[in-house]
């Protein structure tokens, strides 16, 4: 199998996208367009109250956005408009309900149509509301496998993953599926029915416990209650936890269907398809970029020989679409864990000289026209030697000086607040990434390098879909390609350090 007949696979075809409004779906919808512009359908399933709701959310969340300029610029303005009406079909509906939400006569006719499902929906925040969580991630991955059980033509059902479904745990983490009930703290044992009653219950006593409980103290509550859950089965945060549900809840419920996982790592810009440097927000080791930018932090936790494995998003969409076609109407079940540091390993020590080379090549400048002093943050080694730092250095001055500003009628609240800011970000960084700089497990890539192996050209350097991480020289990617596009999808006001 080649590029040809990788693409070709696609030809006639008719594709249920859900999670299209986001960062991999919306590369995965232009990929199939661009190299493909034969697929029967694109079906995108969307939340939306309706039809006219669901083409606009379409319309301004992905085609809109210039991810598409490729396509636009290869068919013309005419032409892109007639392909997008000819090729795209929006569906209002919901992830986390029995047959997404549709009408019965809608899905069934869906039954009988759809040749592939890809599962892309899901919320990633790493300090969501666990109900949230729950119906996107979890319950999500098993009415996506209910409803493609039902289509008589399926030949296929890919799930969009997360390589962290294996926690933080160490050694070699490999590409196999995960079993019902398995947690990640010896002895105990996960019962997801249990974990969406308990979900519902700690509503239902917020909504009538006395005067009831506002809209935020429940979103607080839902959100220290996802945190709580996941650490209590050894996950680090809701996002990872809840999707280890949903591989649960597929592998119980699939029977012989046709199925893939994909599991990426920390996902980046894209690295060269459709256009280097696509990203969307700040994402994951981002927001450290975005924080060194703006000096947010004069130091942080990890330690820079660690190896930080991170993938860009288009090679996330090239094994996607390969995977796919080996696999087409393939009977069983294969993981993949798309990942780069067994094949080209990033260190702290490249990703920390590329934001240095940056930042000494683009100075950052204040409003007031001065340069932004360029510093390298120092890294704990140790979390709680980082935490004891920061709370004498920092916190303990700062609360002194709330104190005296009280004192004096608010004197100093403005740069108190400020700074207490910078504080809090830290804070929250540290609380959100600390699990993964000092992850030691490495990613085993067998399956997906047999997957490179097994076709001609596909994932090779030149390929049209290709997802070899050997393809790139990280230090020039991040220097080049991924910080500026972070700072220009990402960075805040200029000056607002």
């Amino acid at each position: 199998m080649d590029d040809a007949a990788v693409a070709g696979c696609f030809r006639d075809k008719i594709i249920l996208v859900t999670g299209s409004t986001g960062f991999l779906g919306k590369l995965l919808v232009e990929k199939i367009l661009r190299v493909q512009p034969d697929v029967k359908k694109l079906y995108l399933l969307v939340r939306a109250p309706d039809a006219a709701s669901a083409e606009q959310r379409i319309l301004s969340q992905v085609l809109g956005k210039d991810l598409f300029n490729t396509l636009r610029e290869k068919h013309g303005l005419a032409g892109f408009q007639k392909l997008v009406k000819e090729k795209i079909v929006p569906l209002a509906g919901d992830i986390g309900d029995r047959n997404f939400g549709l009408h019965s006569s809608r899905a069934d006719a869906l039954y009988k149509e759809i040749d592939v499902i890809v599962n892309g929906a899901a919320t990633t925040s790493f300090y969501e509301r666990y109900d949230v969580s729950l119906a996107s991630n979890a319950l999500g991955a098993k009415y996506a496998c209910e409803f493609a059980k039902k289509c008589t033509n399926l030949k296929l059902l890919l799930h969009v993953s997360t390589a962290f479904v294996a926690g933080t745990q160490e050694g070699l983490l490999l590409e196999k599926t995960l079993q019902m009930g398995e947690t990640l703290r010896q002895g105990y044992y996960l019962d997801i029915e249990a974990e969406l009653q308990l979900a519902e219950k700690v509503k239902t006593e917020l909504k009538t416990s006395k005067g009831g409980s506002s809209d935020q103290l429940e979103k607080t509550a839902m959100k220290e209650l996802g945190l709580k859950r996941a650490c209590h089965f050894g996950w680090p945060n809701v996002y990872t936890f809840t999707k280890a549900m949903g591989e649960m809840l597929l592998a119980e419920q699939r029977g012989d269907l046709p199925v893939v996982i994909i599991r990426p790592t920390m996902v980046t810009s894209t690295y060269q398809d459709p256009f280097p440097g696509w990203i969307e927000g700040a994402r994951t080791i981002d927001a450290l970029i975005v924080a060194y930018d703006e000096q947010a932090f004069p130091c942080f936790v990890g330690d820079l020989k660690d190896t930080m494995d991170a993938v860009p998003a288009d090679m996330v969409v090239n094994a996607t679409l390969v995977a796919m076609a080996v696999h087409w109407n393939e009977k069983g079940q294969v993981v993949y864990h798309v990942s780069s540091a067994l094949q080209n390993p990033l260190t702290g020590y490249v990703f920390e000289d590329a934001c240095w080379d940056y930042f000494s090549i683009h100075p950052r400048v204040l409003e007031n026209g001065k340069p932004l002093q360029n510093r390298r943050p120092y890294l704990f080694k140790r979390f709680a030697y980082f935490r004891a730092y920061l709370m004498l250095v920092y916190k303990l001055p700062l609360e002194m000086l709330h104190a005296v500003s009280l004192l004096l009628c608010g004197l100093f609240s403005q740069y108190y607040n400020k700074h207490n800011r910078r504080y809090s970000f830290l804070m929250l960084l540290v609380k959100l990434y600390a699990p993964y700089a000092f992850f030691k497990g490495c990613f085993d890539d067998t399956n997906l390098t047999r997957l490179r192996k097994d076709v001609k050209m596909c994932g090779s350097d030149g390929s049209i879909f290709n997802f070899d991480p050997k393809s790139m020289d990280w230090h020039s990617y991040l220097l080049n390609v991924h910080v500026p596009a972070v700072l220009k999808y990402g960075r805040k006001k200029k000056g607002s350090v």
